[in-house]
């Protein structure tokens, strides 16, 4: 009989949903069995394509724009991501039922972004252009009220006025090593701006990305499961390159693993975006049991307990 190679699988924990995605992905399911379907989502409720496909399968219409949603009495639902104030704003005037499942900890930066604005401060916003995130969180203050800091080199050209009091708050789902250098630049270059009481990237993206961390240096290869659209997802991959793993590769499924690119790897971690379902990884586990003798080796950062409650028009009568 032929003798499986043998590998062993270092699996990150925490890995996959967190609390914010799982609570909206509560919202669309629990919607659906309130109004029925058609429920109407503006954007994908999370990054994740599994997700989504099974949400349409179960009556949700995914949509870009409101515009894009005919005259209903169906509920519209708004993405994981937070969303620009005029979103609300149009679905009322259109009298659709909105509800929002925007993450309560994008809310808060939400929040933070408004108090600074009503003190007077020019607010900087560390992200990635064109994220629904970002889009969402510069949509809540007037035009120019936010201004965008992708790199180290946006801090050194930003222009301000000497008297204008400047504050920063920060996408939730960003590289904590990378959001950290961009932030020590600016309080060096801005020592009165203002910062957060405490950090915006989510206890979430925090854990996955040091369990990545304390995984890295011990394998030869990290798969991430998660879509590339996953801003969380791709900063894993990122992470576990830069703390020295070559093979650094972002799939959706077990489809998409480059069996040749993993050829002689004996030792490969594996974890999983905050918008990507355990189911994925137990698939990617089976597609190496069908072609290794596989060995687990969980590896455990942190405990999460982290729970948000739906929103409350779609929690059961009391």
């Amino acid at each position: 009989m032929h003798q499986m190679p043998k590998i062993r699988i270092f699996l990150c924990a925490p890995r996959g949903f967190c609390a914010g995605v799982v609570r909206a992905i509560d919202c669309v399911e629990r919607a659906l069995a309130l109004h029925g379907a058609p429920v109407y989502v503006r954007h994908e409720i999370v990054h994740n394509k599994y997700v989504v496909d099974s949400l349409k399968q179960k009556g949700a219409i995914f949509v870009a724009e409101l515009d894009d949603i005919p005259e209903t009495t169906a509920p519209v639902i708004f993405s994981a991501h937070g969303v620009p104030k005029a979103i609300p704003e149009a679905a009322r005037s259109r009298n659709l039922i909105a509800i929002d499942a925007t993450c309560p900890l994008v809310t808060k930066v939400h929040r933070e972004a408004e108090i600074h604005h009503r003190r007077g401060r020019l607010v900087l916003l560390i992200g990635h252009a064109g994220h629904p995130e970002v889009i969402g969180t510069t949509g809540q203050l007037p035009d120019g009220a936010v201004q965008l800091i992708e790199t180290l080199a946006d801090v050194e050209t930003l222009e301000v006025a000497a008297h204008r009091e400047l504050a920063f708050v920060t996408q939730t789902t960003l590289s904590v090593d990378d959001t950290r250098e961009i932030v020590a630049a600016l309080q060096q270059r801005f020592p009165a701006i203002h910062g957060p009481h405490k950090e915006d990237i989510c206890y979430a993206t925090t854990n996955r990305q040091e369990a990545v961390k304390a995984v890295a240096p011990k394998v030869e290869a990290m798969l991430v499961v998660g879509s590339p659209n996953s801003s969380n997802s791709q900063r894993l991959r990122e992470v576990a390159e830069a703390a020295g793993c070559a093979i650094s590769h972002l799939i959706l499924r077990a489809d998409d693993i480059d069996w040749a690119a993993l050829a002689g790897v004996t030792r490969i971690g594996l974890s999983a975006g905050a918008s990507a379902p355990e189911i994925l990884i137990d698939e990617i586990v089976d597609a190496f049991r069908a072609r290794y003798d596989v060995e687990i080796e969980t590896v455990t950062l942190a405990d999460e307990t982290m729970f948000f409650p739906l929103p409350r028009e779609l929690r059961p009568p009391v």
